[in-house]
């Protein structure tokens, strides 16, 4: 085998990546952790998870996120805090360029999650940390006794928008659609609670204010009819986008920009492996997050052997 700096690089400190340096650093393998700011990714911003298998009165995202960063550097997991600019996977041996140096590899796991999804109207720039907020969990405080939008219909929308009640005295839910896609259990506790208010079958158009969020316009999808609500906050939660700005076309990804591959998480280049929310999946969860993350490392090791 050809001199490298390692045998195995993740990328990413999420769950998967957490869970792939903990298998890898058990396996004894020569493993470096890249994590552009601090591990936990985000789950981070997770209030409560509930259905995190161990866990029978449930734990908060941070309180996960500690325990696992503890438990991977009993087993002395290397983790760097670095930014990785682009790879170079024409060769067998990867190259990994980062801010401030190259470093290369025979196996790459690739574990860098995703982000929230913009909905591109006017003024979600402009009011981006003004009222403006992804993160009910950082900013929920900033609202208490006043009236915020939340956007969405999914899981995180509804799970943080329950969140929202507890500081915010009133929450109104903006859905496209005139049913939510959330888990049935999310759903029931969400119309129980009298401090929501369903805007269904509408879209977001645009956020306005002076220097903060004042008021936002939402469009009935149906109708056509427009309504404007005076708010301080406004929350959105409409999918999200994987952070694979950095791979630059050096492995196949689907129409949406996640990494497509096979039943032992790898992709379409030899010795490289996708773990967690950034790959091709049908469903995002920090269990399969850290399912993929264990296959993807025993399927490293197997690549690793042969070479």
């Amino acid at each position: 085998m050809k001199n490298v700096d390692y045998e195995l690089v993740i990328i990413g400190g999420g769950p998967a990546g957490l869970t792939a340096g903990l298998y890898a650093a058990r396996a004894r393998l020569n493993v470096i952790l890249i994590e552009k700011v601090m591990p936990g990714g985000q789950v981070l911003t997770t209030d409560w998870i509930e259905n995190y298998p161990g866990f029978p009165e449930g734990i908060s995202g941070p309180d996960l996120i500690q325990k696992m960063t503890e438990q991977v550097k009993k087993f002395d997991l290397n983790i760097e805090s670095n930014e990785v600019i682009s790879l170079d996977l024409s060769e067998p041996v990867k190259k990994i360029k980062l801010s401030d140096r190259t470093i290369t590899s025979h196996t790459i796991i690739i574990a860098t999650g995703a982000s929230p999804k913009k909905l591109g109207i006017p003024g979600e720039d402009v009011f981006f940390g003004k009222g403006l907020s992804t993160c009910a969990t950082c900013d929920a405080p900033f609202f208490k006794d006043k009236r915020v939008a939340a956007v969405g219909g999914g899981d995180t929308a509804v799970q943080e928008s329950i969140f929202l009640t507890k500081f915010a005295k009133k929450v109104y839910l903006i859905h496209r659609r005139d049913q939510l896609r959330a888990t049935k259990i999310l759903q029931e506790r969400a119309f129980a609670n009298d401090k929501i208010e369903f805007v269904w079958d509408s879209v977001l158009t645009s956020i306005d204010g002076l220097a903060n969020v004042e008021k936002i316009t939402a469009k009935n999808v149906k109708t056509g009819e427009t309504k404007e609500l005076s708010v301080d906050g406004c929350f959105i939660w409409t999918g999200i986008l994987p952070n694979t700005n950095f791979l630059k076309n050096e492995v196949k990804v689907d129409d949406n920009g996640f990494i497509i591959v096979n039943l032992n998480m790898q992709s379409s280049v030899q010795g490289v492996f996708a773990a967690g929310d950034v790959r091709s999946t049908g469903l995002r969860q920090i269990a399969t997050a850290v399912g993929d993350a264990a296959s993807a490392v025993f399927s490293a090791e197997h690549y690793i052997e042969k070479l």
